[in-house]
Formats: structure tokens, sequence, C-alpha cells
């Protein structure tokens, strides 16, 4: 397939790693647990399986992570790709309500509904809620897709149709810990 001229037009256009929630000052703690995936390694290609909506099946990978501080009483997910040609990241899965006892999330247990109790989607920047995969501009380069994961030290309360600026907000001043994986997807 020829290069796509719009993606190669916007290749050194990137919203930046420091646009990501986990840069926000206010969500600062340190890496005190660790996130994977058995679907990929840190740094490595996202598998196709994962892709999005469009042109893939879009089923979210399973997530693990080792236990958090004691006093975390939830874990926020925040899903989002820096490497958009826009001035924000776009977020591919924003989940509160994760029970701090469990050690990860099933595959697939990012679909909307969730069929992992007490999880609660957020609106993405899709304007939908669940997983959305991987889909980058076809010859725009590797995008870098942050799975990020925030131990809270009290619940948040949000209303029923939140966005990643509602769940920012309700976290700042209450992270004790993170993790974070990061996975990388590109269309030649």
């Amino acid at each position: 397939m020829p290069a796509n001229p719009l993606g190669l037009l916007l290749r050194g256009r990137r919203a930046g790693h420091r646009t990501l929630a986990w840069a926000d000052p206010g969500l600062d703690a340190p890496q005190t647990f660790t996130l994977t995936s058995p679907a990929f390694d840190n740094g490595a290609p996202i598998p196709d399986r994962h892709r999005g909506r469009l042109r893939g099946p879009n089923v979210s990978p399973a997530l693990s992570w080792t236990t958090p501080p004691a006093e975390t009483r939830e874990l926020v997910l925040i899903v989002q790709d820096p490497d958009v040609p826009f001035s924000r990241p776009a977020t591919h899965a924003l989940a509160v309500g994760i029970d701090p006892a469990a050690h990860g999330i099933p595959e697939n247990g990012l679909a909307e509904p969730s069929p992992v109790r007490g999880i609660r989607q957020g609106r993405g920047g899709f304007g939908r809620r669940g997983y959305a995969g991987p889909l980058p501009i076809r010859s725009h380069g590797a995008h870098t897709y942050a799975f990020q994961l925030f131990a809270l030290d009290k619940p948040i309360d949000l209303p029923a149709s939140f966005t990643l600026a509602d769940t920012v907000r309700a976290m700042r001043g209450h992270v004790i810990a993170r993790a974070r994986l990061d996975g990388t997807y590109e269309i030649r």
C-alpha cells in the first residue's frame, strides 16, 4: 500500500508525552507497583487483536499489576495516545472504580459495559465509553499507547457521564502510587 500523504505531512506533529495525565503535577506519585500485560511487553508493539474498531477486533488487552499500597481505596486506568497530531492526547480508555484487591483486568474487560464488577467507564476522546484500540493515521509513524494506572487514597465521586477532565480534577491530591505500561502501534 502506498504511503498516506496526510500521515507523512503530519509526521512531525504530535501532542507529546508532556500532555498525558501522567505528566499532570497533581497526579504525581511514586511508581511503587508494576503494570504488565500478557499481550505485549513494555515498549513493544500491541498485537493486531487489540487494534481499533474500524479495522480490527477492538479487544482490550488483559492487564495485571503487582500489589498497590495498602492505603489504596480505588484504582483508575487511563489509556492515552500522546502521538496524535493534535494539541491533546487521544483517550482510548477511561475506567474508574477498579478494586485495589483485584490484580488485573481480563482480556476485553474494558468493553462497555464492562464484565468486571465495579468498573465505571467515562467518555473517551472519541465520545464513547469503553476501550478504543489503536488506530493511528497510516504513515504517521509509530504511536505510543500509555496505559496509566493510578492508586488513590479514597474513592472518587464522579457524575454518571464523566470525562477525562472530571476524573483528573477528582484525582488531584489523592494519587498515592502509580504504574505505567507503554505499547506501540503503527500503520505503514
